[in-house]
Formats: structure tokens, sequence, C-alpha cells
């Protein structure tokens, strides 16, 4: 049974491509409000754990509870509208529309027409981004932009929100800027980062989750993780991500 403080959990999750094992048997777990942070080398397996829990791959095996809820073989609109919101790499945004009304559609889609105008507005001053309001997201640097699409999945109010690299590509005062709002976000929903720049995870960790060959290698503090001898040998100072 799954405890009254755990909105996500993973049980013996495994994916298998043809005869090669992704995933092996991984069980998982994350607390309401919880910040867990996924490394790993390339090849690890943390993509396609991700993958799975995004449902954009279906598991082989196991079983994935969302709040209570069996998602292991939901579709994407199911598992968002249940309260996931997901970002990933590439932005997913509209580069003809305001940063206002990229926000508000996002909202609509939750709180309907009315409220969209206020909750966007809300959403914008909670993150800082009010400075952008009025410019095309077309026109924004990379940062911004990934800022923006951050700001439309915290205007639908997820439990969960999964991130995959969030500070990929962007400039040091970018990255600063961006742990900062996932620090902000983390005070009302859960969140899963998926990254690999070991300096930007120094800036928001809590507990570290090590994948190793489809399997969980080490689960503790950044700091106990990067004294664990087996991590550092073969994983940190690794830039490339599966």
């Amino acid at each position: 049974m799954t405890s009254p403080d755990c909105i996500l959990e993973t049980r013996g999750l495994e994916k298998r491509f043809g005869g090669v094992v992704a995933i092996a048997s991984v069980d998982f777990t994350l607390k309401q409000r919880e910040l867990r942070c996924l490394i790993g080398p390339n090849g690890a397996g943390k993509s396609t754990f991700f993958k799975m829990l995004t449902a954009q791959l279906k598991p082989t095996t196991g079983r994935i509870l969302f709040d209570g809820v069996d998602i292991t073989r939901a579709q994407p609109h199911h598992v968002s509208r249940l309260g996931i919101g997901i970002k990933n790499q590439v932005p997913d945004v509209f580069n003809n529309l305001t940063v206002a009304e990229n926000i508000s559609v996002a909202a609509r889609s939750r709180h309907g027409k009315a409220r969209a105008g206020a909750k966007g507005k809300d959403v914008m001053e909670r993150l800082g981004l009010t400075a952008l309001t009025g410019r095309l997201v077309g026109e924004l640097a990379h940062g911004q932009r990934q800022w923006v699409e951050l700001a439309m999945v915290v205007a639908l109010e997820p439990k969960l929100i999964l991130l995959d690299e969030p500070a990929a590509g962007m400039t040091a005062d970018e990255t600063n800027k961006t742990a900062e709002l996932i620090l902000e976000v983390n005070k009302s929903a859960a969140i899963v980062v998926v990254e690999h720049d070991m300096q930007f995870i120094k800036q928001i960790a809590q507990t570290v989750t090590v994948f190793h060959q489809g399997r969980v290698l080490i689960e503790d503090t950044m700091e106990k993780v990067q004294g664990n001898e087996l991590v550092r040998e073969v994983y940190l100072g690794k830039s490339e991500d599966d």
C-alpha cells in the first residue's frame, strides 16, 4: 500500500528493447513536495525512466503509481489531467504569442477563460517574469524561453513536475535564475529533475538518485553521493546524458 505522503512510486519497473534491458526492476519513491535529482552517465537509463514516468514509453513490466492512482498504461493527456506537469529539453511554446498570452493559454486549460488572465499574472509575478509580459516568445533568449515554459507548467497547478535537463544550453546567469525558479516552484509541487550538470544540481539537490546500467546505484544527499567512491570514479565528471 502506498504511503499517504508518497506522490510517486514505481514498483519493479522494467523496460526492454528487444534483448536489451534499459531499466531493470527499479523501485522508486518520491514524497509530497520532494525535489529529487536523477543523474548517471551515458546509457545509465535515466532518460528511459523519465519517459516512462511521462507516459512517453510504456513499461515492459512493473507499475507506476501517482498519488495512489495506477498510471502504468495511462496516455500522456491523462497523466497531465491527473496533475503531472512535464517540461522537456526543447521548449514547447508559441513563438508568435507574448509571454502573457503563452501563460494564459496554459492557464485556460486548467482554470477556464474567465480566470486564465489573473492566474497567468499571478504565476508571472511569482516567478519574476513580469518584465517580459509583452515580449514575443520567439524573440526571447534561450533561458527566457525555458522560464516561460516552466511558468506555463506551473499555471496548470500540478502536484508533480518532471523536468528534463532544465539548465541545458544556458549561460551561468540563466542557470542560477533557473535554480531559483525551481526552488520556488518546489514550495507547491514535488519535482523530479533529470540533469547532468553537477554544478547546477548542487544548487537545487535535496536527494540524488544515481542510475547505473538501468538500476539505482545509490540514493542519498548530494554530499554523500559525491563522497561515494564508485560514483566518483564512474560517473561524476562525465557530461553526456543518456
